[in-house]
């Protein structure tokens, strides 16, 4: 299934790139999107790393130069960073119930971070969803209908 997503993850970005102009996260992203679409805290704690691995950025380009290569290494590296952080400190108890805001993967909120940087934040972040959805309507129709856990 998750070698199917990624599959249909990257053939529908392609098309999206091809006919919108704007990037899905990564190619890889609305695959993994589409898998967790049934778990939308984590896909919070993905957008909200990916909104600090961002700012992290940001604030790292005004003392250094981050530039090509440079700038992808250390967008997911911040994104792997803040990724562990989300898996060991964003775990909230209220009233009985464990929220956990953890992030999708690893590399996942970095991806998303660079294309954040380079074509906006709700670019991109509706384009990822876009495909993400249209990824997990295939998926079912392939499988039957039944909906994916």
């Amino acid at each position: 299934m998750q070698i199917e997503a990624i599959g249909l993850g990257l053939l529908i970005s392609l098309f999206f790139s091809e006919t919108l102009g704007l990037a899905a996260g990564g190619m890889v992203v609305p695959g993994y999107v589409a898998l967790m679409l049934h778990h939308p805290l984590r896909i919070a704690g993905t957008i909200g790393v990916s909104l600090a691995t961002l700012g992290a950025l940001k604030l790292l380009s005004r003392h250094m130069f981050i530039y090509g290569r440079r700038r992808i290494v250390v967008v997911v590296m911040l994104g792997f960073v803040f990724g562990w952080l989300s898996r060991q400190l964003l775990v909230l108890n209220i009233s009985e119930t464990t929220i956990e805001l953890q992030t999708i993967g690893f590399i996942i909120p970095g991806l998303i971070a660079n294309w954040m940087e380079r074509q906006g934040i709700t670019r991109t972040l509706c384009v990822m969803v876009m495909t993400a959805v249209v990824v997990r309507m295939f998926l079912m129709i392939f499988h039957g209908g039944e909906i994916l856990a």
